[in-house]
């Protein structure tokens, strides 16, 4: 479900897969409390999350370089 919704949403795209009522607004911020979903709440009125994924290159800055040297 996560996947299929736009990288910034609010409880009204969350609906539109079927959910109702304040149900909603529960996955909203489950979505972005939860750590496995990268997002975050934007807005509180009306509520919006926005999709926080890291790029690779950002991922490719964490790694740290070593030089290896050979034995021989």
């Amino acid at each position: 479900m996560f996947d299929r919704l736009p990288d910034e949403f609010t409880a009204d795209d969350v609906g539109r897969t079927g959910i109702t009522g304040s149900r909603r607004h529960m996955l909203v911020r489950h979505f972005a409390e939860h750590p496995a979903f990268d997002c975050g709440i934007t807005r509180r009125n009306p509520l919006t999350a926005e999709k926080t994924a890291e790029t690779a290159e950002e991922s490719d800055t964490d790694t740290e370089e070593v030089e290896v040297i050979s034995a021989d």
